[in-house]
């Protein structure tokens, strides 16, 4: 029971920390993903850039972190959907650390426009055109796409298990439904990613992460379900 109720708070501190993180690295990236003259301007502030890349691989130490210290309890329900959260968790994780090697290669990129005394403007703005892109797309496809999967996943194991209160589940699997098809409405080119739309799509399930991590640290997980768990676990074995 106590390693339940360390284990719930730890994950919803993780929570917490994941989106804390993963806001912090977004804004410290905007001097190189954003605005033409980026290739001076991440020189310039390559400190931030660097900081801004630490934020999101503690995003990404995070979400491995929810996966695997969940993955125990969830299992108990049903392994096979557990396995697959954990699996596309560590999809959403790599993603983002695709797109985080490609701020630091920007990063490069710009050292070497700097340091060049007459450099080939239209070679670098081509090769920073690739870099953004890549981020971009990572941008896109993990904290929006695969996060939907994955947080439809423990949503819907939390919702048939009571181990939470089933309000936080409902919004999971709303949040997971909605930030799913706003990725897709992207991927379409019906609107861009950071927009009006893309926020308000994006909004339920940022919602249930931090209602759930709060929940966890406060009230840990249903113990009265947990113990029904367990003990359906070991009438099947």
């Amino acid at each position: 029971m106590n390693s339940n109720k360390k284990a719930a708070k730890v994950v919803g501190v993780l929570f917490i920390l994941a989106a804390v993180s993963a806001v912090a690295g977004l804004i410290l990236y905007d001097p190189i993903l954003n605005g033409p003259d980026y290739l001076v301007n991440g020189t310039e502030h390559a400190n931030q850039i660097v900081l801004g890349s630490i934020m999101e691989l503690i995003l990404v130490a995070s979400a491995v972190g929810t996966a695997t210290i969940m993955f125990p309890i969830l299992r108990k329900y049903n392994e096979t959907i557990a396995l697959w959260h954990v699996c596309f968790r560590f999809l959403e994780a790599i993603i983002i650390t695709v797109g985080i090697i490609s701020v630091l290669s920007l990063l490069t990129l710009s050292q070497e426009f700097v340091a060049l005394e007459s450099p080939e403007t239209s070679s670098f703005h081509a090769s920073g055109i690739v870099l953004h892109a890549i981020h971009k797309w990572t941008f896109l496809l993990g904290p929006n796409f695969m996060l939907g999967i994955n947080t439809m996943m423990y949503s819907y194991i939390f919702y048939k298990t009571k181990l939470v209160p089933r309000f936080i589940p409902i919004l999971g699997m709303t949040g997971a439904t909605l930030v799913f098809i706003c990725a897709l409405f992207v991927m379409f080119g019906v609107f861009p990613q950071l927009s009006i739309w893309g926020a308000i799509l994006a909004l339920p399930v940022a919602a249930n992460e931090m209602i759930l991590a709060v929940w966890l640290i406060v009230k840990g997980f249903n113990q009265s379900a947990l113990a029904s768990l367990f003990a359906k676990k070991k009438t099947t074995i």
